[in-house]
């Protein structure tokens, strides 16, 4: 299921932890390599990030044009008319991205879920629903997606799985509503959300580098 090419940097010799990490639609996994260095963990971790590309696929909002992206977008709205086959098809690969790593001698409990954008809601999809304890899950930028059916597919580890979620108080992509009601949601199911926000747009800024710098050591 995970045949995708992935960029994979170890920040020492035989990892204990993995970092998967999902790029934004239209990106690749080239967009994130940057922050390994930015996040200036501890020297003696020993972390596996690994930064998937995801599949070209038409994208509706975009006239059909082809480009790499986790689900199909059709409507501004991205909450409305959401691609449920899509979504699902990505949270597989993802999740067979964590067994491959677990298969690889990395305990569930040492993987963080990471993504950006519609990477991160694939984070979120995924690491809510994974049937073993997760490090954390990271939604940067985005929101919970197919909500309505969280309820019957929840992990019995999810409330479990300490989540961070940043977003700027001026997207226009995803906006800072999804996100704060996203956050909500999550919190109705006992999940621990860790919210942060900043005065910014679609992007990540230095401040909120420092935080996931903070509960990645945290957790890790």
């Amino acid at each position: 299921m995970s045949e995708l090419d992935s960029i994979i940097i170890e920040t020492r010799e035989q990892p204990d932890a993995a970092v998967i990490w999902l790029h934004g639609l239209g990106a690749d996994g080239n967009d994130f390599v940057p922050i390994v260095e930015q996040l200036q963990l501890p020297s003696h971790y020993a972390i596996r990030f690994i930064f998937p590309h995801a599949p070209l696929r038409p994208i509706t909002i975009n006239q059909g044009y082809q480009m790499p992206g986790w689900y199909d977008i059709s409507s501004l709205s991205i909450v409305e008319q959401e691609d449920e086959a899509g979504i699902r098809e990505s949270s597989a690969i993802l999740k067979a991205l964590c067994e491959e790593q677990e298969a690889n001698g990395i305990d569930s409990r040492r993987i963080v879920l990471a993504g950006f954008s519609q990477g991160g809601a694939i984070a979120l999809h995924c690491g809510c629903r994974y049937p073993k304890p997760l490090a954390g899950i990271m939604a940067l930028s985005t929101y919970l997606p197919l909500p309505d059916t969280l309820a019957d597919e929840v992990s019995d580890f999810a409330s479990e799985i300490p989540v961070f979620m940043a977003h700027g108080r001026q997207d226009n992509v995803v906006a800072y509503e999804y996100g704060k009601q996203s956050m909500e949601q999550l919190e109705a199911f006992d999940i621990e959300v860790h919210w942060h926000e900043y005065d910014m747009e679609h992007s990540v800024c230095i401040e909120e580098i420092q935080h996931i710098r903070q509960w990645l050591t945290e957790i890790l």
